[in-house]
C-alpha cells in the first residue's frame, strides 16, 4: 500500500469521524441518531462543509507521521504488529465511547467531565499504544488542535453554543488526544503492509 493510497484512506476515515462525531456533539440533549432535522443537515454539509476535509487532512498527517517516527526511532518491529486489526478496531470503539460520553453523559460540573475524559483518554493510550512517542504526539496534537479551534472560534469561523474553556469546550483536548492516538494506530497498521513487503521479497 503506497504512501498516497494510505493518505487517501486516512483522509476518508478522518472525514467520516468528523461527521459522525459532530452528530454526537450537536444538540447534546437530543437524540440525533433517531431524527436528523433539516437545519442539522444544513449545518453539517453547507455552513461548516470545510470541517470534515480539515479533519481528514489532519487524520492523514497524523496517520502518516506515527509510523514514520516509529521507523526512525526504531520503536517497534513491524513483524510484531501482524494481525493487530482487532486491536485497532477496539481502539476505535473506545474512541467513539469517549466521544459519546462527552456528548451524552451528565456530570456534576465541567471539571468532573474533563477529568473523567482525561483518564479515559490516557487509558486508551495505555491499552493501545504505551509508547512515549505516541503519548508525546498525542499531547502535541491536543495542544495544537485546541489552539487552532480557539482561534477559529475567536474569529467567528466556528461557534460553540456553550463554551467553558475560554472560547471552546474544556474537554476538547481529551478528544483531540484520543483521536490522535486512534489515527496513529490506524496509520501504523496501514503502514505495516509497506514495511513487511520488502522484507518478504528479500527473503
Amino acid at each position: 500500500m503506497g504512501l498516497l493510497l494510505r493518505g487517501t484512506v486516512l483522509f476518508l476515515i478522518g472525514n467520516f469521524f468528523a461527521v459522525f462525531m459532530n452528530l454526537l456533539q450537536i444538540n447534546r440533549q437530543g437524540d440525533v441518531s433517531v431524527k436528523l432535522p433539516p437545519e442539522l443537515l444544513e449545518n453539517l454539509f453547507l455552513k461548516e462543509w470545510w470541517v470534515p476535509p480539515m479533519c481528514g487532512a489532519a487524520a492523514a498527517m497524523i496517520g502518516l507521521l506515527y509510523p514514520c517516527l516509529d521507523r526512525h526511532l526504531q520503536i517497534s518491529d513491524p513483524e510484531s504488529r501482524k494481525g493487530e486489526w482487532s486491536k485497532v478496531m477496539r481502539c476505535i470503539a473506545v474512541f467513539v465511547g469517549i466521544n459519546h460520553a462527552s456528548a451524552k453523559l451528565d456530570f456534576v460540573d465541567n471539571m468532573q467531565l474533563s477529568m473523567t475524559l482525561a483518564a479515559m483518554s490516557i487509558g486508551l493510550w495505555w491499552l493501545f499504544d504505551r509508547s512515549p512517542c505516541g503519548f508525546g504526539l498525542g499531547v502535541g496534537i491536543a495542544v495544537l488542535a485546541t489552539l487552532v479551534t480557539q482561534l477559529l472560534v475567536f474569529y467567528g469561523v466556528y461557534n460553540y453554543s456553550k463554551a467553558e474553556f475560554l472560547f471552546v469546550r474544556s474537554w476538547l483536548p481529551c478528544i483531540f488526544f484520543s483521536g490522535g492516538v486512534t489515527m496513529g494506530n490506524i496509520g501504523r497498521q496501514l503502514a505495516l503492509y509497506d514495511e513487511i513487503q520488502p522484507k518478504t521479497k528479500t527473503d
